[in-house]
């Protein structure tokens, strides 16, 4: 029999699936469309009778990504309105741990309905609850309006975090009947969904709503100030051709044609900022993120935080003056984030790892600019108010030849023990050592969850990390607990990023 559960909203029927029931596509807020376009999301309208809810879950509106095609995706619709999340039981009895997935793609691509993330292992193996979200996304859900349009539109740079925190709050209000705790949720993220979980940890309007986090390859560290954020909006609304104070033409547009419109910011040159990305816009962010973490916004909540070894070599392989970048090259790339200090850390970096290359020094210094040092910083930001944990991923996919490594993105199917997913072998390969690394770091988010500790019987002892000892949990097929792996390459950013 298919299982039906009554939502606050109405009933929703769901699909019988070996060891848990699924349900996909269910609003968890009216469609952003028409007037309430760039505007906080609103509860959803309420339904009679049984919703259909056994279908995969439409993409939010959002450019073509070649990473969403690798990844199997399981639909290519669009839909605009597309604000409804997906969820994972092993049974409708009972309180279990409750686990919600915020997907990356730079604040601009993703769904919660991606393969990878599908959710039935982390049901049947954990005994959790596990719900993945779509938020609206680019010039949809982090255009800032509000210097443009007035006070309306004070908001509107950051409506896919708004997004977030109303998937949450429908989680709180309905997640009972699917068998989850609602005061046992932990949220997790990779990429910008880690971005976006370390905006949250400082997001007023998300306290309560969480009680552990868990950040793969992100921080709080991607945040754009208003008068930037205004620029960038000016530049897409003269893109669509619209006047500056014409909200009608604006409202006209099409989807689509906002999100094309979107293309002309291209990618910054600053290694800390997107296209999009939340802004410290004095009303859904009051403060900038970290600095409200280190004030305690976020006491009591565990994090478990960590990075891939080769993150940017995923971004290096559409970039081919990367493969034989020289010093030289280096040095002006890394000039465009850091100015004169480049040289320094160039040289920090070079006595650090004697005899690499060029590209390999690069890929180190960029992988720790845009990623390993930001979530080390949230992490000491956090000691103060919670046990946080670090861990480094440094498997090497042998895939494409090799040439990726321990690339961004690449702990995602290990994380969702997901070996066997549409495009996982294409990105990861097909060897046998594979399963035992996702059988123990899935069981690791599992506990995690569970506890606010990732340890289990199946790996080495894993302490909390302190600014002494650095204990930081190295995984790959050994794993290894290693002390300050960063050594000195890490005492180079001492004072950027606080």
């Amino acid at each position: 029999m298919a299982p039906i559960v009554d939502t606050r909203s109405g009933k929703v029927e769901g699909l019988e699936a070996p060891g848990c029931s699924i349900f996909r596509n269910i609003p968890f807020a009216a469609p952003p469309v028409g007037r309430r376009r760039w505007h906080p999301p609103v509860r959803e309208v309420a339904w009679d009778g049984v919703r259909d809810c056994t279908t995969p879950a439409p993409y939010i509106a959002q450019a073509d990504m070649i990473l969403e095609q690798m990844m199997g995706s399981a639909t290519t619709v669009k839909d605009e309105g597309a604000l409804v999340l997906n969820v994972w039981t092993p049974g409708l009895d009972g309180r279990r741990p409750v686990m919600v997935w915020i997907h990356g793609g730079a604040f601009q691509f993703g769904s919660g309905a991606t393969p990878w993330y599908d959710g039935a292992n982390f049901a049947t193996h954990g005994d959790v609850v596990l719900v993945t979200i779509n938020y609206r996304l680019g010039p949809l859900g982090f255009l800032y309006l509000g210097e443009m349009f007035g006070e309306e539109f004070a908001a509107s740079g950051n409506l896919g975090l708004l997004d977030q925190i109303a998937a949450l709050e429908w989680v709180r209000d309905s997640i009972a009947a699917f068998g989850g705790d609602p005061n046992d949720i932990t949220i997790f993220g990779e990429s910008a969904g880690a971005g976006s979980v370390g905006t949250l940890l400082g997001t007023p309007g998300a306290h309560g709503l969480f009680h552990k986090a868990i950040l793969e390859s992100g921080a709080a560290m991607w945040g754009l100030e208003p008068a930037d954020a205004a620029a960038k909006a000016a530049r897409i609304v003269d893109t669509l051709g619209v006047a500056p104070n014409d909200l009608e033409a604006l409202y006209a547009k099409s989807a689509d044609d906002v999100v094309a419109a979107a293309a002309v910011l291209g990618f910054e040159t600053s290694g800390t900022t997107l296209p999009f990305a939340p802004v410290h816009d004095g009303v859904v962010l009051p403060q900038p993120p970290m600095d409200a973490i280190r004030d305690g916004s976020a006491a009591g909540i565990a994090v478990l935080c960590g990075t891939n070894l080769d993150e940017m070599t995923l971004f290096n392989i559409i970039d081919p003056a990367l493969a034989t970048i020289d010093d030289a090259g280096i040095i002006a790339r890394a000039s465009n984030w850091y100015g004169d200090a480049a040289h320094g850390m160039f040289d920090g970096y070079r006595n650090a790892m004697p005899g690499a290359s060029g590209p390999e020094i690069w890929t180190a210094l960029s992988s720790d600019a845009v990623f390993r040092i930001p979530g080390l910083r949230l992490v000491e930001a956090q000691l103060a108010h919670a046990p946080a944990f670090v861990y480094l991923f440094t498997w090497p996919t042998p895939a494409f030849g090799g040439v990726l490594k321990s690339c961004h993105a690449l702990e995602i199917p290990f994380v969702f023990d997901n070996l066997d997913q549409p495009g996982v072998a294409m990105f990861t390969g097909d060897g046998g050592e594979r399963a035992a690394i996702a059988s123990r770091m899935h069981a690791a988010w599992i506990a995690f969850a569970r506890t606010g500790s990732p340890q289990h019987a199946d790996i080495p002892a894993w302490p909390a990390y302190d600014t002494t000892r650095r204990a930081t949990m190295r995984i790959d097929v050994e794993w290894t607990l290693l002390d300050d792996p960063y050594g000195a390459t890490r005492v180079l950013w001492d004072g950027w990023g606080k």
